[in-house]
């Protein structure tokens, strides 16, 4: 096959035969307006970087968790429109791996032509980072780029998106067509803006499109922007702020789980963060529907406060579990539980609902409550598996986006 493509530095050519003799290549540049749902590009020497935080929050923060989770993009996706019958998309990766555990699934690549799912993928190779569970220890091993390909497309102007996976720090290093590529025009469709924990983040899902956020923006028939920030949904300012300097038509804010299992705050300082968190949100948004949802269902913390502990016992298996470390007594003192962040979050939302009727509230049981974990168990105790996310997606869809519900209707 003869490439026609400039290639860039550390970047695989297109595989030898894949193609027939004079196949013409054709490399178009990753910019702003091929990515939905990053708010800040940053542009390496090893590729372009999606971030889902804007570099002014980011450097408001030097906790490592958050650096890792906004830098893996979940809800990112390249979209564009093309005759192309074969895409190639090489990257850089960086992925998670645990001493003493075995080698983590790799992260999923999705292909959508017209809307519908039409390929997925991994790629091998990028950089590991080698976590020691025991001692905190990062140990870096970089790795060569590699290359996602999608070819049999069909022969006519399309729809493409492909979703990136949510679970690795993705740079996009070169997209590769046969065909020209056009940045794809705004659809019409609202956008959806939400923030949560790792569970919006993705935790166990299947794949990008499978993260109940994606089931129920692509039930709902909206542009989903996914702020999930894994361990990291922390009432932060720099976030709140984010929030409300990202154009949108709906957002939603889960909080709760990860105040506890981080043990962040008490009572006291969360129901005034809470105010203050949404009171930055509404200087962006004043008047677009505001959905508050609290935690679903986690038994070790409905009446345990956190820390979450790890479990190792089962590391050798790959598996992780987590234990409530706090004690039920203490909530006497101000430490939170979930059900002390449900019904806090519910009285705030009705108290400021008087002066904010586009203000609303979704208790998070109603995604997953005692009858899914007896059906659907969590898996780590923590974090829900594929099949919650796909039930929790739809659920939500039906109660956000249902006629009658907080996120039903149109743009105007």
């Amino acid at each position: 096959m003869t490439s026609q493509h400039d290639p860039v530095p550390g970047s695989p050519t297109p595989p030898q035969g894949a193609e027939p003799q004079g196949t013409a290549w054709t490399t178009t540049p990753i910019t702003a307006d091929l990515l939905r749902g990053a708010l800040d590009l940053e542009f390496t020497e090893h590729g372009v970087l999606p971030h889902r935080l804007p570099a002014w929050a980011r450097a408001q923060c030097s906790d490592g968790q958050l650096a890792m989770v906004e830098s893996q993009p979940s809800g990112v996706r390249l979209v564009f429109r093309t005759r192309a019958t074969v895409v190639e998309l090489d990257t850089l990766r960086t992925k998670m791996s645990y001493q003493g555990a075995p080698p983590r699934p790799d992260g999923v690549y999705d292909l959508l032509v017209d809307g519908r799912l039409a390929g997925q993928a991994s790629v091998t190779g990028g950089n590991v980072l080698l976590v020691d569970l025991t001692t905190g220890s990062v140990e870096s091993r970089p790795g060569p780029v590699g290359t996602v390909r999608f070819p049999g497309l069909p022969d006519r102007m399309k729809s493409v998106e492909i979703w990136l996976p949510y679970n690795e720090i993705t740079r996009l290093v070169a997209l590769r067509t046969d065909a020209p590529v056009e940045a794809a025009p705004e659809d019409g469709r609202r956008v959806w803006l939400h923030h949560g924990s790792s569970i919006s983040h993705g935790s166990d899902a299947a794949s990008p499109t499978t993260t109940w956020p994606a089931l129920a923006a692509s039930l709902g028939g909206v542009q989903l922007i996914n702020l999930g920030l894994g361990g990291s949904a922390l009432l932060d300012p720099f976030t709140a702020r984010a929030l409300r300097d990202t154009p949108a038509d709906l957002v939603s804010v889960k909080i709760g789980i990860n105040l506890v299992n981080t043990d962040v705050m008490r009572l006291r300082a969360f129901t005034p963060a809470v105010h203050g968190f949404l009171d930055t949100i509404r200087e962006g948004h004043p008047t677009v529907p505001l959905l508050v949802v609290s935690p679903v269902l986690c038994p070790i913390h409905e009446d345990t406060p956190g820390p979450s502990a790890p479990d190792f016992s089962d590391l050798s298996e790959g598996r992780i579990r987590f234990l409530a470390a706090g004690d039920p007594a203490e909530r006497a003192a101000g430490k939170l539980t979930l059900n002390v962040i449900r019904d806090e979050l519910a009285r705030i939302v009705q108290q400021r609902s008087v002066d904010d009727p586009n203000l609303y509230y979704l208790d998070g049981r109603d995604l997953y409550g005692e009858a899914d974990f007896a059906e659907l168990p969590l898996p780590d105790q923590l974090h829900p598996d594929a099949a919650t996310h796909h039930r929790m997606g739809e659920r939500f869809a039906a109660l956000a986006f249902g006629a009658g519900r907080p996120f039903a209707g149109e743009r105007d």
